[in-house]
């Protein structure tokens, strides 16, 4: 073999070379780009329906059966209102400050170049799901988490000032936080992790819980009048609602059906079930004997410490 052989074989491989990737790459492109997953956005579909389930009935019958019974209906009340009410503000601009760019304030909160859903079309994509269900499936989130303060204020706030006070409070800390954590705020880019709205939800809640407990006091006759649960049979099954709601809130925060979402369900099950068992048991020891209310407490989202402290003070 020559050197003009050789010649010959290198600029056939650089031909070659050249067809390969002018063939291979554009497909490499066109597999990297978002496609629509109906197995994804099927599941993503069920959990948001099932988290809304959590709070209507879920929340409402676990709260109202912990009340005395002449507050039941006004508990029920409280949270369908706020569910609907959060939903509302949500599509006006409670989405976009969360989850768009904000500019030079973007470490703090979003844009709002998405009011009112401005922009998201039918084939707009959040990963494999169309955003409009990303953002319906945050939506639930946003309703169900200022509800979760009612059980601490239930019988002493007006109807009305309750609706302004959640309103603001969306507006004002959960939207914040939301952005901060997921939304690609400061605090996502100092590596925090919130798989499923530990940060975001339960401790923004409970903390709120807790302090609007403070603020306005003891209820009228606390210690005096009898303030026992009026129907634990609500209560019970508001935490059975709860505990399955429990799987679109967790497995559901993996955006897919796939197998992050199955290691979440698994855990949302072992650990609920262990949670009841702990309370149960240490009712038990404690009390000497156990109670529907207590075992209620493991799926319920006031099991976090700030929430049960702010009950535990009604």
């Amino acid at each position: 073999m020559n050197f003009r052989d050789l010649g010959r074989m290198a600029a056939s491989t650089c031909v070659a070379a050249g067809l390969f990737a002018a063939t291979a790459l554009p497909a490499l492109a066109q597999e990297e780009t978002p496609k629509l997953d109906t197995g994804d956005t099927a599941w993503m579909l069920v959990s948001m329906v099932i988290v809304l389930m959590m709070a209507v009935p879920g929340l409402a019958l676990f709260y109202g059966g912990m009340v005395r019974k002449k507050n039941i209906l006004s508990v029920c009340m409280a949270v369908f209102a706020t569910v609907c009410l959060m939903s509302v503000l949500w599509l006006v601009a409670g989405y976009s400050l969360a989850f768009t760019d904000g500019g030079a304030y973007n470490s703090y909160i979003g844009g709002l170049d998405k009011m009112m859903f401005a922009g998201i079309g039918k084939d707009s994509l959040t990963g494999t799901i169309p955003e409009l269900v990303f953002a319906t499936f945050q939506m639930t989130f946003a309703a169900i988490t200022p509800a979760l303060i009612i059980g601490s204020v239930v019988d002493r706030m007006k109807f009305s000032s309750l609706l302004v006070f959640m309103a603001l409070w969306l507006f004002l800390v959960y939207v914040p936080v939301c952005h901060w954590v997921w939304g690609g705020g400061f605090l996502a880019g100092d590596g925090v992790l919130d798989f499923a709205g530990g940060t975001v939800v339960h401790i923004n809640a409970g903390v709120a819980g807790l302090v609007a407990c403070l603020v306005l006091g003891r209820r009228k006759g606390f210690g005096t009048e009898s303030m026992a649960p009026s129907n634990l049979v609500f209560t019970m099954i508001g935490a059975a609602l709860l505990w399955v709601g429990w799987y679109g809130f967790n497995a559901g925060s993996a955006l897919g059906a796939n197998s992050t979402a199955g290691v979440a369900m698994s855990a949302t099950q072992v650990a609920t079930a262990a949670a009841a068992l702990a309370w149960m048991f240490s009712e038990w020891l404690v009390h000497g004997k156990p109670t529907m209310l207590g075992i209620a407490s493991a799926p319920s989202p006031v099991s976090s410490p700030s929430l049960r402290l702010a009950a535990s003070l009604m």
